[in-house]
């Protein structure tokens, strides 16, 4: 073991079942049976209700569910506009027996029932100061409700310089935000993307041709809609058009209300690339010239494929979220550093599923150049390595927390040291782990895992936050000093 003093928090964060989300219920979700759909079923069933019943039904729903979410009648009236008919049906309906539709075709989703782990820390606001050094702090987490699906929520709170955390009450009224189409897409980079799916064709090109450099979806749609109109057959075009509306899709705008709490705020899978999960979110705030925002790369997860995908935001109130594109942007675990290098973008990855590599780019949305830069080498994590977040920048390097894999697959998280102008040079490297299970976090749904997706440094101290056992999440932290000073001596040894 490290002989690093590494300190444990007592607070914990534990799945708690009553953060619901009132999300659609859409029964064409789930296997049809020959005959109508179930959904017309149902809603031929609700229209047979007399009129005298549909007031009392609304009331008792209202009395019991509007307490649980921010706007309910709100959002049951959006889900009974999605719910197909035909525009002469919907004006023959009364004001309740929408809202009751609207109930029918709404459910709530416990998003953390499951599991809570795998956190990542970022400061935010950026440059606020609080008395006493402290400073505030947004924590993403990982997590995990019915079915498996994964989301990313927050939590807020403060730090000071000893690297102590103090959380903010959650707030209860959870809110999935509104999600749209981007105001326009970048015809270079839809192309060089249906490109890449080997889906860039004569059909593709009719599709695009016609737009300009910065096209809306709504101009997309319509040059889709004249292919289908006045194009070949269907079988010719069906399959390259079905694969544009995807990429099209996958890249959406989600905004929440601005008086919502940030940790009421839920990113739910959204995009046919995530149906289901978002998993690992490991944000970082990058500068660029003296102007910061925060990124965050996440595994999106359809149930078959997993695909890296790319968080924007300024604010926590509006997220951007965009696919990853490139012969590097495969497998789990990419994560951006703080700022270019040497004029470049620069992210850690995990290519090959057993080490770690390093990508250049100009462009932070495609990664073509690729290069390995560290292989399980130490006994705790010769099944496989991986980073745990995106690299801190310190005096002497960029500090990469590491998780290792090894016998009975224990996870365990170490520490690497790179060359700060050239991180293709690792220069430090822990011969034993930072931080591996204790005995009260050896058993959950998935034992023996410690797991993070970043940290950052308060005053002298490492802050930690690790998920544990995909069963809660812990915070530790480590005297930066004594580690930076463990790594050189390291590089000693690298150097012999």
């Amino acid at each position: 073991m490290s002989t690093l003093t590494v300190r444990r928090s007592p607070t914990r964060l534990l799945p708690d079942s009553h953060r619901v989300l009132a999300k659609p219920f859409l029964l064409g979700e789930e296997v049809l049976t020959p005959g109508p759909s179930r959904a017309d079923l149902l809603l031929a069933r609700i229209l047979a209700i007399p009129e005298v019943d549909v007031d009392a039904l609304v009331a008792d729903i209202l009395a019991r569910y509007a307490g649980r979410h921010r706007d309910f009648p709100g959002i049951i009236r959006r889900h009974f506009e999605a719910v197909p008919q035909s525009a002469a049906a919907r004006a023959q309906l009364s004001a309740s027996r929408k809202q009751l539709i609207g109930a029918y075709f709404t459910h709530e989703y416990s998003v953390e029932a499951a599991a809570l782990f795998n956190p990542s820390i970022v400061f935010f606001p950026a440059g606020e100061m609080l008395p006493n050094g402290q400073r505030r702090f947004v924590m993403s987490l990982r997590a995990v409700g019915e079915g498996h699906i994964s989301s990313i929520e927050f939590r807020t709170g403060t730090v000071n310089n000893a690297g102590e955390l103090s959380f903010d009450p959650p707030g209860h009224l959870l809110v999935a935000g509104e999600r749209t189409a981007p105001r326009h897409y970048h015809k270079r980079l839809f192309k060089a993307k249906l490109d890449e799916l080997r889906a860039w064709n004569g059909i593709a090109a009719a599709v695009l041709d016609p737009l300009a450099d910065k096209f809306s979806a709504e101009s997309l749609e319509g040059s889709l809609l004249a292919l289908e109109q006045h194009g070949p057959p269907k079988a010719i075009w069906f399959e390259t058009a079905r694969i544009i509306r995807v990429l099209a899709a996958s890249n959406y705008v989600v905004t929440f209300p601005g008086d919502s709490a940030l940790s009421e705020r839920v990113l739910f899978p959204a995009g046919p690339n995530e149906t289901h999960g978002m998993e690992d979110a490991r944000f970082v705030r990058f500068i660029d010239e003296g102007v910061s925002k925060y990124y965050a790369t996440y595994t999106a997860y359809d149930g078959f494929q997993i695909v890296p995908q790319l968080i924007e935001t300024d604010d926590f109130v509006s997220f951007t979220i965009q696919t990853l594109n490139g012969e590097a942007a495969q497998n789990k675990g990419m994560a951006l550093f703080p700022r270019k290098v040497g004029g470049r973008f620069v992210m850690l990855s995990r290519k090959d599923r057993e080490n770690l590599h390093l990508s250049t780019s100009d462009n932070v949305h495609f990664w073509n150049d690729v290069e390995e830069l560290y292989r399980p080498s130490q006994p705790w994590e010769l099944l496989q390595v991986g980073n745990c977040g995106s690299p801190i920048e310190t005096t002497a390097g960029w500090l990469v927390l590491t998780h290792g894999v090894g016998p009975l697959r224990q996870y365990a998280i170490g520490a690497l040291l790179l060359d700060l102008e050239d991180p293709r040079r690792v220069i430090g490297c822990l011969r034993d782990p930072l931080l591996v299970p204790d005995a009260s976090e050896r058993e959950g749904y998935v034992p023996n895992v410690l797991y993070t997706c970043g940290g950052l440094i308060s005053g002298d101290r490492l802050v930690l936050p690790y998920g544990f056992s995909d069963a809660g999440i812990g915070v530790a932290s480590v005297s930066l000093t004594e580690l930076l000073a463990e790594l050189i001596a390291s590089a000693k040894e690298l150097r012999r």
